[in-house]
């Protein structure tokens, strides 16, 4: 199949291939959909989640200033659960718009990648 989908899918497992998060630097995975962003940070060791976080709440009047929100309150909750360092997986998604304002956001929260 060549849907936007099926090609985002092989873009992300190409990333997926060489990546993989641990309990010391975890993987922040992001999906970006139409109208939200959501992350996570996965220790792909264990299998784990660590922490989630979604755009549906937060503040901002553009896409790309609440995926920017989102990023600060994942640093937030990676400082909380003692991360500080993490891999980035963009899901097979450009690095502009939301994802790229989501990035920046985690940094300014305290997260390097």
């Amino acid at each position: 199949m060549n849907t936007k989908t099926a090609k985002r899918i092989r873009r992300h497992a190409r990333v997926r291939s060489t990546i993989s998060g641990t309990a010391t630097r975890p993987r922040l995975a992001v999906y970006r959909s139409n109208r939200y962003i959501t992350a996570q940070l996965i220790n792909d060791v264990k299998g784990h989640t660590l922490a989630a976080v979604t755009s549906k709440g937060a503040t901002g009047k553009t896409f790309t200033d609440r995926a920017s929100d989102a990023g600060k309150r994942m640093a937030d909750l990676a400082t909380k659960a003692g991360v500080t360092e993490v891999l980035f997986d963009r899901g097979g998604f450009r690095y502009t718009g939301r994802v790229a304002a989501f990035a920046d956001g985690a940094r300014e929260g305290g997260l390097t990648f």
